[in-house]
């Protein structure tokens, strides 16, 4: 059974974009970042982080420390009952400085390459997922994989989210269709 996704950028969506991030000690979650990722859980959403992370290619850190992250960001949302199901990155920048990642490539976004490398590994209805972002290179991945975006204004986050998702009170199969192919910047 197909199930919608929520699509998340990291960086100036899930925590604070300070350049570069890969130090646990240093994150600052975004406020409402944590209640927005189990308030999709929570309507039965799957939750994805899509995220360019091109210190790699640049040489600033490792995959191993992108790794790292994302399983302190994971450990620090079960606290609060929430989950990603799964975290994409892109190492690569076609002007890195390490050259095995060196490239231009497919899933840089606006690439939909990361997208649709979840879309392969797991039963999403695309029709009823969306992407939220901070950049219109996020949109445009978005856009290019055939899901909607949406592009977040880096106030609360959950606050954001909570309009996008179906209305609790109506039961699964009468909730309001609103968003097939919505694109905004509000």
């Amino acid at each position: 059974m197909k199930r919608p996704a929520v699509f998340f950028d990291r960086d100036g969506v899930l925590n604070e974009d300070d350049g570069y991030a890969f130090d646990p000690g240093k994150i600052r979650w975004v406020e409402g970042a944590q209640q927005a990722v189990k308030a999709v859980n929570d309507a039965g959403y799957l939750a994805f982080v899509v995220t360019n992370q091109s210190g790699i290619a640049r040489g600033f850190y490792e995959e191993r420390h992108v790794c790292n992250l994302h399983e302190w960001m994971s450990r620090e949302l079960a606290i609060v009952g929430a989950r990603i199901d799964a975290f994409e990155f892109c190492p690569h920048h076609p002007d890195g400085l390490i050259e095995r990642y060196r490239m231009l490539c497919s899933c840089r976004k606006p690439q939909p390459g990361m997208i649709r490398a979840l879309l392969e590994r797991y039963s999403v209805d695309i029709d009823a997922s969306f992407m939220v972002g901070d950049k219109q290179s996020d949109l445009a991945a978005a856009q290019a994989a055939g899901i909607a975006a949406y592009l977040f204004d880096g106030s609360n986050l959950h606050t954001f989210i909570a309009p996008l998702l179906p209305d609790p009170s109506y039961p699964p199969d009468q909730s309001p269709s609103h968003r097939r192919g919505a694109v905004t910047e509000d």
